[in-house]
C-alpha cells in the first residue's frame, strides 16, 4: 500500500471533468472510478469526456454518477474510450476546449495518459489557467517523476505469460525465439519482462545494439551446446524492422530463429491487483490535490509514497533505464 499525502482543502470546486488519452492501459477504468467516487463524496459533479482530447474539442461529455463507474474496476481498456488528437497541438484549439469547459461550468480537468497526453495537459493549463491534474497511464512506464505507471504491471504479466508458453516450444524444438514487446523508445517493459522470464538476452533502445555481434554470440553458445534454445526479448524501439534484422543475422550464422511480436495483446485484459490499487489511489488523491489548490502537476509514486510532480518536468526530463537492471540480467544468464 502507498503512503498518501495529507492535504487540506483550500479551493472550492463545483464540477470537474476526466478524460483518458493516448494509448489505453489496463487500470484506466479503476482510475476513472477513483476520480468519480472521490469527487462525488466531496459534493463535486463529474463529467466524463469521451475519446480524450478529440472528444473535448467535439464537446462530447457525459455526466457521471456512482452507478456510471460500477463494475468497471476489473475491466481493461477505458470505458470513456481514448484517442490521439493532433489537433490539440494547436493553441487555438486548446483555447476553444477551455471555452467548452467554461460553458458547462467545469472548474478543473483530470487527464489520464502517457507523456504526450500529460504534455498537452501542461500546455492547456499554462495557456488557459484551468486547473489540471495528470495521472500516469501507460504500459511503457517511461514517465519522469514516477516509479510506476498505471498498466505497466499488467502488461508485464501479460507478456510474461506469453513468453512462458513460447519457451515450451523453444525448448522442444531447440530454437531461439525473438519476442518483441512494446515500449516505443523505452526499454522498461522489455527489461522487467526479460528478467522475470529468464531471457537469455534483452535488447533495449537505450543501449547500442550490434546485431552481428549478438548473432555470433548466440551461434557460439549453440555450437558449444550451452544455448541450443532460448528467449531473446527485444524492445520494439524506434528502429524499423529491428527484430527482423536480428533474425536475418542469426540465420546467416546457421540458426533458425522464430519471431513472435506480442503487439497490442499487452495493452488489453483485466488489470492486475497491483494496477487496480495504484490506479484507484491515484484517481482518488487527484481530487484531493485539486481541492488543496494544486494544478499543473502529475500524481505519481516514489519510494512507496504518492507524490506530486510538475508537469513541466515531464517535458524537460527523461526517465532513464537503470543500467544495473541489465547488469543483473546478464549475471543471471551467463
Amino acid at each position: 500500500m502507498y503512503t498518501l499525502p495529507s492535504l487540506e482543502a483550500t479551493r472550492s470546486i463545483s464540477s470537474l471533468a476526466v478524460l483518458t488519452s493516448g494509448g489505453d492501459a489496463p487500470g484506466m477504468n479503476a482510475a476513472i472510478r477513483g476520480v468519480v467516487r472521490s469527487a462525488l463524496s466531496q459534493g463535486i459533479e463529474v463529467y466524463g469526456i469521451r475519446r480524450g482530447y478529440s472528444g473535448l474539442l467535439q464537446n462530447d461529455m457525459i455526466p457521471l454518477n456512482s452507478a456510471s463507474v460500477s463494475n468497471i474496476v476489473q475491466r481493461g481498456g477505458t470505458f470513456l474510450k481514448s484517442a490521439r488528437c493532433p489537433e490539440f497541438h494547436d493553441s487555438d484549439n486548446r483555447r476553444r476546449a477551455a471555452e467548452l469547459l467554461k460553458q458547462r461550468n467545469i472548474d478543473a480537468l483530470i487527464v489520464i495518459g502517457g507523456d504526450g497526453s500529460l504534455s498537452g495537459a501542461h500546455l492547456f493549463e499554462e495557456e488557459t489557467g484551468i486547473p489540471v491534474i495528470g495521472l500516469p497511464g501507460t504500459i511503457d512506464n517511461d514517465i519522469f517523476g514516477t516509479e510506476d505507471t498505471i498498466g505497466f504491471d499488467t502488461a508485464m504479466n501479460t507478456a510474461l505469460d506469453a513468453i512462458d508458453r513460447i519457451r515450451d516450444t523453444a525448448d522442444s524444438h531447440e530454437r531461439h525465439f525473438l519476442v518483441e514487446v512494446m515500449g516505443r523508445n523505452s526499454g522498461f517493459l522489455a527489461t522487467h519482462v526479460g528478467i522475470a522470464a529468464g531471457a537469455e538476452m534483452i535488447l533495449v533502445p537505450e543501449y547500442a545494439i550490434n546485431i552481428e555481434e549478438i548473432a555470433l554470440q548466440l551461434a557460439a553458445s549453440h555450437r558449444a551446446g550451452t544455448g541450443s534454445s532460448g528467449i531473446i526479448v527485444v524492445a520494439e524501439g524506434n528502429e524499423p524492422n529491428l527484430t527482423a534484422g536480428i533474425a536475418q543475422q542469426l540465420q546467416q550464422q546457421g540458426l533458425t530463429p522464430h519471431i513472435s511480436i506480442l503487439g497490442h495483446i499487452q495493452r488489453g485484459g483485466r488489470p492486475s491487483g497491483h494496477d487496480r490499487v495504484l490506479a484507484s489511489c491515484l484517481g482518488a488523491v487527484a481530487v484531493d490535490y485539486l481541492l488543496a489548490g494544486y494544478s499543473d502537476i502529475m500524481v505519481g509514486v516514489s519510494n512507496g509514497c504518492v507524490v506530486d510532480v510538475p508537469l513541466d518536468d515531464l517535458i524537460r526530463y527523461r526517465k532513464g533505464l537503470d543500467p544495473e537492471l541489465l547488469k543483473i540480467a546478464l549475471q543471471l544468464h551467463k
